[in-house]
């Protein structure tokens, strides 16, 4: 007598194939639900190089909303521009020669040439001194007399203090009346050349200034 499965509300399940070998719906042979592997991301390929052979930087994260866009660093003041050049060296000034004196005429040598020799008559070596010092530079006639002059006004001057020396022994009184004749003569003289523009020598003179 073959017996029947029991019915019941526990075995109303009915078998289908996988209740034959005795696995549930969702295992896997030779494992449970947790050995099964994990799905994997594919690889990405690398950035393609550029033409020299560098590769470009990965994307990176766009910056987060409200946060500005970073511009260039600012720029200092604009650089400053060539400085101004002076004339070249050796070259001529811009400003051009600095101004002479013009030289004299013939008729002012004549008169600043008689006033070197006479002015000696009255106020010794000094007319003679200005003179020269004032135009040796504008006119060569000019600077030849009050030299000459100026040399003779010295050598009288030297005689005059000789002479007050000599006071003591009766001689000084002598010898400054005769530096002062000889000053007076050869100023003469000297001022008749200086007229007819020739150069004069003064024959007692000694030569301080040459």
């Amino acid at each position: 007598m073959t017996q029947q499965p029991p019915h019941g509300p526990g075995h109303d399940r009915p078998t289908g194939p996988d209740d034959a070998s005795g696995e549930t719906p969702g295992d896997v042979p030779g494992g449970g639900p947790q050995d099964r592997p994990a799905e994997q991301t594919p690889p990405q390929d690398p950035p393609p190089p550029h033409a020299d052979g560098t590769s470009s930087p990965p994307p990176q994260d766009p910056p987060p909303h409200g946060t500005p866009p970073q511009g260039p660093p600012p720029q200092g003041p604009p650089p400053q521009g060539p400085p101004p050049q002076g004339p070249p060296a050796g070259g001529p000034d811009p400003a051009g020669p600095a101004p002479t004196a013009a030289p004299l005429s013939a008729g002012e040598e004549q008169g600043w040439s008689i006033g070197a020799h006479l002015g000696g008559i009255i106020a010794w070596f000094i007319p003679a001194l200005v003179i020269w010092l004032v135009f040796r530079e504008r006119s060569r006639m000019v600077a030849d007399h009050a030299k000459e002059a100026l040399n003779f006004q010295i050598t009288v001057t030297i005689a005059y203090v000789v002479g007050w020396v000599l006071t003591i022994i009766l001689i000084g009184p002598l010898i400054s009346l005769a530096a002062w004749v000889c000053t007076i003569v050869f100023g003469i003289l000297a001022a008749v050349a200086a007229n007819k523009r020739q150069p004069y020598r003064y024959p007692v003179s000694i030569r301080f200034i040459s």
